[in-house]
């Protein structure tokens, strides 16, 4: 597949990238073997901190420069955040682009910023995007309920919470939850979005390492075959159906990362009942497992094609 002609926005002007596609930071997934084919693919292959294995990760950096010499970011979970230590790591590995999540950017948005890293905070509802932006956030990661992993217990989809975001501030806005594909592109552009964010898409990739166990469950998916879990308490998580899953539902609320235990089983040993697989409803638009590249052309073109036969079909000029 030729490789479209890249698109310029508020930030693909920030990240030196091709196209304004993130790969979401997912949780011992989101490391070199994925993140270098994004990034090579034109788009931004993002390293995960949420696992909090940070030798591990400092590894993964040093991978990721072997693999690529294109940009990438970083994600930094704050939840894992109990010292400067964490911030002081980020730092460390010289990365120009940083996600922030999982707790308040008061806690080191200047400090990042002051190391001259552009610091988008990942927000699920209003209240924590204006708190973001009076933290002085360069822009916002607005995720949408319907997307995968860990949520705010009161989930708003991407329809309503990104043109309500967007109406409220002019910083730029990477749209995330239920986006996979040029259509879901575009309808995230027309909403107030500067680029989009894609996980489970990514995640059920051929080039993502987790096992093909775990890949298929996603191509086999329904739009139902999601639950959202521990409502009654935080993080909420939205998740694949399983039997394991499907018990955690009738609790309201556990702890999380005793049900987390087993990941590596889950991710890697392809074991589907060992932990809690996290992914999104658009699991039900996922029909294939696809190299990086493929989807992030097929993306491309399709947000293209889209915006261009929308203006022909209503006469737009």
């Amino acid at each position: 597949m030729n490789k479209p002609e890249p698109i310029t926005t508020r930030v693909t002007a920030m990240t030196g990238t091709d196209y304004p596609i993130i790969q979401a930071p997912m949780g011992w997934i989101a490391r070199s073997q994925l993140a270098s084919a994004v990034s090579n693919a034109g788009a931004l292959g993002v390293i995960e901190t949420s696992s909090g294995e940070f030798d591990n990760i400092r590894e993964e950096v040093a991978r990721m420069r072997e693999l690529t010499n294109k940009p990438f970011g970083m994600n930094l979970a704050l939840a894992f955040v109990k010292s400067s230590d964490a911030v002081d790591f980020v730092i460390e590995q010289k990365i120009d682009f940083v996600t922030t999540s999982s707790g308040s950017p008061n806690l080191c948005t200047s400090i990042l910023q002051e190391a001259g890293i552009k610091v988008f905070h990942v927000v699920p509802t209003l209240e924590m995007a204006l708190k973001a932006i009076d933290a002085g956030v360069d822009g916002l990661v607005v995720e949408g309920g319907e997307g995968g992993g860990f949520k705010n217990p009161a989930p708003v989809s991407t329809m309503v919470l990104l043109p309500l975001i967007r109406s409220r501030t002019t910083l730029p806005i990477i749209a995330a939850g239920g986006i996979n594909d040029g259509a879901t592109m575009a309808a995230a552009f027309m909403l107030g979005a500067d680029a989009v964010q894609m996980g489970t898409r990514m995640l059920s990739s051929a080039e993502s390492p987790v096992h093909k166990n775990w890949k298929q469950a996603v191509v086999n998916a329904r739009e139902t075959d999601t639950v959202f879990l521990n409502q009654q308490s935080r993080p909420a998580l939205r998740a694949l159906r399983t039997k394991r899953t499907e018990e955690l539902a009738a609790l309201g609320k556990f702890q999380v990362m005793e049900q987390m235990a087993g990941h590596h089983q889950l991710y890697f040993g392809g074991d589907m009942e060992a932990a809690i697989p996290l992914i999104g409803q658009v699991c039900g638009r996922i029909d294939a497992v696809e190299p990086v590249s493929d989807i992030i052309y097929t993306t491309i073109n399709g947000f293209r094609a889209a915006l261009a036969d929308n203006a022909k079909r209503y006469g737009v000029v």
